[in-house]
């Protein structure tokens, strides 16, 4: 049983990381910021036309891959409060790393809620579960 267990365990962890190695991931903006910062993106909002201009053609909250002088870098647009996370591919690598690692830690809260249930579920069959009561003998 341990070892299905660890088995589906694994492969949701391997599906975790296929998905999130593409490269415009879209994701809820709660969620996001958060990982993006503590990755060393750093927010910027748009200071002259031509940064408004890349700004607003930016999809809102979708992390997006382009090249600048030759370089890589990460952009995240944050519709609501007007910024953009900007980060290069040592920062998206380590943002990659905690987005998969939320997502283990999650799973794994998910299951610990289920096999609750289920187990609140399989000690209701015999009437309300009241938890462990010793029994206490008095003897004179």
């Amino acid at each position: 049983m341990k070892q299905l267990v660890h088995r589906i365990l694994g492969s949701l962890a391997l599906m975790v990381g296929v998905f999130a190695i593409a490269s415009c991931a879209s994701m809820g903006s709660s969620s996001a910021e958060p990982l993006l910062s503590a990755a060393g993106f750093v927010s910027r909002t748009p200071e002259n036309a031509k940064q408004q201009e890349l700004y607003n053609q930016l999809p809102a909250y979708q992390l997006h891959r382009a090249s600048y002088k030759g370089q890589v870098i990460y952009a995240y647009k944050d519709e609501k409060k007007g910024l953009a996370y900007v980060g290069n591919e040592a920062a998206y690598q380590h943002y990659q790393q905690l987005a998969t690692q939320q997502r283990i830690a999650n799973d794994y809260r998910m299951a610990a809620e289920m096999n609750q249930e289920a187990a609140y579920g399989w000690y209701g069959a015999y009437g309300p579960y009241i938890g462990y009561r010793p029994v206490v003998v008095h003897r004179r």
